[in-house]
């Protein structure tokens, strides 16, 4: 079984992989940010340490379905789950993609970074 160090360093590495993100920490948790907007999160509640993502809210009810998740306090109500870690052997693919959805919902109403507003002037000016 792996240590809560040892995975957040798995879920740092593929948090951290993806454009425009850093890690900070939020009320004691390791947080993951797409330009300022939370998209994962590591955190123990009530006893259970459990990986923080975003899905899409109307196929929330299908992870919720799963014993192995748990609708995520206080931001569930806007599509957060919740994966307990020590439920079942994770497996990181499945962690992988549910970060990767979860950026993606996240990255699509963040502000854009400055750096990506130059880029994309730069290709409009281009075509």
């Amino acid at each position: 079984m792996l240590s809560e160090t040892q995975i957040l360093e798995r879920l740092r590495k593929i948090c951290l992989a993806l454009a425009d993100v850093d890690e900070t920490i939020t009320f004691g948790h390791p947080t993951f940010r797409v330009r300022g907007k939370m998209f994962a999160v590591l955190e123990e509640y009530k006893g259970e340490l459990g990986i923080c993502v975003k899905v899409e809210k109307e196929l929330q009810g299908i992870f919720l379905d799963d014993s192995r998740f748990f609708r995520t306090p206080y931001i569930g109500k806007h599509g957060w789950v919740t994966l307990k870690v020590f439920a079942a052997r994770l497996n990181w693919t499945e962690v992988k993609d549910l970060v990767r959805g979860s950026y993606r919902l996240v990255s699509a109403t963040a502000p854009k970074s400055k750096g990506t507003m130059e880029r994309k002037s730069r290709a409009s000016r281009r075509r």
